[in-house]
């Protein structure tokens, strides 16, 4: 058997990009040359790496079983020719969650950049549950992501607390209430985030602990919609008090006291064959560094 590392990473980038013509774009060969190198890979193999459904390809259980060792082995190759393989440099994709992304991750890709001039990184914003299907695809090194979550091929590591609030306008007549009862929260509609994201899944799961359901008006993927909607009237909303603390230091929106426990945990997602790269390390550690100053946020 000789597979070549040309092999491996055509179909890495097959797996992760699921079409090949943008793996063969991305490698820059044709497409007929990325075809035929992934079928001498499954003809050596003996066995299919992907399955096609229309024009998308998806791993096979044995691409699937079998990605992860590729994607070491491409490392190591890429470790062998650095001048230095534990220099902080280079180029990186960071993945976050919408809350992170937009309170979070800009103040910590600042520090990085300062910290390692030679790093440039990349920040993509989704939800929870796409951010760690970027992780698991390779798209990007490193993923933050909001409330519990488990993917087979991932190691999730808590990082910090958050809490969410449920929120109204000031001129709410629940603003003025020193506690909400179960019964005055079913009467209101509410404005919320979409399936899929980290905030909306710890409110669903506490709603179901509870037993309870709620009027939902508005799902919505924006931070700002959801607030906007708020302050317009529309329903009650729930969000991270970081995307709500300048509303509620100026008075427009009041933070309701409510029987409802959504304290939940932010987490690093990574790649276990990935967790020992450069950029990941210095990453996660200037992450550490800066809680332990207790100067970023």
């Amino acid at each position: 058997m000789n597979i070549t590392l040309r092999q491996m990473a055509i179909f890495e980038a097959t797996a992760r990009l699921a079409k090949l013509s943008l793996a063969a774009e991305e490698q820059a060969i044709s497409q007929s040359a990325a075809s035929q190198a992934i079928k001498e890979m499954e003809g050596q193999l003996e066995y299919r790496l992907f399955q096609r459904q229309g024009r998308t390809l998806t791993l096979s259980p044995e691409g699937e079983a079998l990605l992860p060792r590729i994607r070491q082995i491409l490392e190591l190759s890429r470790d062998i020719t650095r001048r230095d393989s534990q220099a902080v440099a280079g180029h990186m994709t960071l993945a976050a969650s919408v809350t992170i992304a937009s309170y979070l991750a800009p103040s910590l890709i600042g520090r990085m950049q300062s910290t390692y001039p030679e790093v440039q990184v990349k920040l993509s914003i989704e939800n929870s549950e796409n951010v760690l299907d970027s992780v698991a695809k390779g798209r990007a090194l490193l993923g933050m992501i909001e409330g519990p979550a488990t993917h087979p091929e991932l190691t999730i590591t808590p990082w910090k607390t958050d809490q969410l609030v449920i929120f109204c306008p000031a001129t709410h007549p629940l603003a003025q209430k020193p506690k909400v009862t179960f019964n005055a929260l079913l009467r209101e509609r509410w404005i919320v985030r979409e399936t899929g994201s980290g905030t909306r899944s710890i409110l669903d799961a506490e709603l179901q602990r509870l037993g309870i359901n709620i009027d939902i008006a508005q799902a919505l993927n924006r931070q700002e919609a959801i607030k906007q909607c708020v302050l317009a009237g529309l329903g009650l909303g729930c969000l991270s008090h970081l995307s709500i603390a300048r509303e509620l230091a100026s008075g427009e929106l009041v933070a309701l006291n409510t029987p409802l426990n959504l304290s939940r945990r932010f987490s690093w997602v990574a790649a276990p064959e990935r967790a020992n790269h450069p950029l990941h390390q210095a990453f996660i550690t200037l992450c550490q560094q800066t809680d332990a100053l207790g100067t970023a946020y």
